[in-house]
């Protein structure tokens, strides 16, 4: 079963660096579209993307969004 897409979205912000972190923890990163410290990335809200972030929750700040914002 597939979800239906939804109208939220979350802003992530990376506050840490990835520095000594494990080789996993990079890949998220990356794939999150983070990179560096203060790179900011609004990602659709869904549980792959949740799962994501929470591997990785160490290194970021999550802030929730509303998709209808300009």
């Amino acid at each position: 079963m597939s979800a239906a897409p939804s109208d939220k979205t979350v802003t992530v912000v990376q506050v840490r660096s990835t520095i000594g972190s494990k080789p996993v923890h990079r890949a998220t990163i990356k794939a999150l579209g983070l990179g560096r410290i203060g790179a900011r990335s609004e990602l659709a809200d869904s549980p792959d993307v949740r799962g994501m972030l929470m591997q990785v929750r160490h290194l970021i700040t999550i802030s929730e969004a509303n998709g209808d914002n300009p």
